[in-house]
């Protein structure tokens, strides 16, 4: 189909809640590139949202979904999944993990966290159920996942939102002041990606840990976007010397197969059966994308490359800040780096994207997020960043373009 034609019947049959996309579909992938229905090429720098972390069609995964698709793609949890056990079993021992439960996205997976931790209170005979989270966050769509998010254009079309959520500062007292005798857990990302790629600081975190083992409550790290190798480490965590109580994760798990898992340890998996539950969550082809991309990650140092090329793309990108005035920030982990300017990002976003680059907005819409394929090499980024730079200079001259 012509674009044209895509965008029309879009208009007629699609409920918008994507406003006018950029006026590009594509049909096919190879590796960080993608290609649209006029054969047009385009580098991928934000892998589908950090989901496709192994970009697109790797060999080694297409023909692990193409064996199991020929096999059986899902029978439901009514009887036991072989796949299902040995990701469990594998994600338990590649983490400080003790239980698994799959769903199917990031936001499911932040709703079982949330469940787990009121069920887990209420088998200790305790009223402990409220959550604090932090202003900026993001944890996904439902209605409690929304009321965690500390974004209130997210929660101001929806009120009132389900109670038990304090969206507070990023600020130690301010948390520890909105602690009470009804907190349950605290619940932050390391990364707050949607919230502009703003990085939690190392020290700032331990005081959260501590914060929780004084007062008895939980800690729930939401992996989402960071795990998965996005930001130099398997587990963002990692990087910051805590062991949460329960993480989140979703989108790379999967590269691009819906997945989600939430991990805890055994003493709070308190759920028992009927109390929680998912029809697609963990089926045969959702599990054995994850297996491959686990293996994938393993065979082929995938960590050592997001550690390499995500120090040399924001150095790239350091040295454009030198030239731009427009440009406020750099920063970010691994390969999820944004790029902060003095203007909304939105039609510079859409220029880029028509010029061959694909990136996104985040952060109140002043952020560039560059979130490439974890396998991207120093020629991409090369040619990334000379696209970027060639529109940013028509941007930064003018104010906006």
């Amino acid at each position: 189909m012509k674009i044209d034609e895509i965008i029309s019947y879009d208009k007629q049959h699609y409920v918008n809640v994507f406003g006018d996309r950029i006026p590009i579909a594509f049909e096919k992938g190879e590796g960080c590139i993608l290609y649209d229905t006029e054969n047009r090429e385009y580098l991928d720098f934000i892998s589908g949202i950090s989901v496709c972390n192994l970009g697109h069609s790797h060999p080694k995964f297409v023909a692990a979904l193409k064996d199991q698709i020929e096999k059986l793609i899902h029978t439901s949890s009514l009887f036991y999944i072989e796949n299902q056990t040995l990701l469990a079993k594998k994600l338990c021992e590649i983490s400080p993990f003790d239980k698994v439960f799959f769903c199917n996205s990031g936001a499911e997976a932040n709703e079982a966290a949330i469940k787990l931790v009121r069920n887990y209170f209420y088998k200790k005979g305790s009223n402990r159920y409220k959550i604090i989270t932090l202003i900026n966050s993001f944890h996904g769509r439902t209605l409690a996942t929304t009321a965690a998010t500390g974004q209130k254009k997210y929660q101001k079309p929806f009120e009132p939102m389900p109670e038990g959520f304090l969206n507070v500062e990023a600020d130690i007292e301010k948390i520890r002041s909105a602690i009470d005798d009804k907190t349950a857990a605290i619940m932050i990302e390391l990364v707050q990606a949607e919230g502009g790629i703003k990085v939690l600081e190392k020290k700032f975190v331990n005081e959260i840990y501590k914060l929780c083992k004084e007062n008895g409550i939980l800690l729930i790290i939401d992996e989402v976007q960071t795990g998965i190798g996005r930001c130099g480490s398997l587990f963002c965590f990692e990087q910051y010397e805590v062991i949460p109580d329960i993480i989140t994760l979703a989108k790379g798990l999967g590269n691009g197969i819906p997945i989600g898992a939430m991990l805890c340890k055994k003493e709070v998996a308190s759920f028992e059966p009927g109390e929680h539950g998912s029809t697609f969550g963990g089926n045969f082809l959702a599990t054995r994308a994850a297996l491959e991309v686990l293996k994938i990650i393993e065979e082929e140092n995938i960590i050592d490359n997001v550690k390499n090329m995500g120090s040399y793309l924001k150095q790239k990108l350091l040295e454009l800040k030198e030239l731009f005035k427009s440009i406020v920030d750099v920063r970010g982990l691994g390969l999820l780096i944004g790029v902060e300017f003095s203007f909304p990002v939105k039609d510079m976003v859409k220029e880029l994207a028509l010029s061959g680059l694909l990136t996104s907005s985040c952060g109140g819409g002043n952020v560039v997020r560059f979130a490439p394929p974890l396998i991207v090499q120093k020629e991409h980024i090369d040619k990334a960043i000379e696209i970027f730079k060639e529109v940013v200079k028509r941007y930064d001259n003018m104010g906006r373009a």
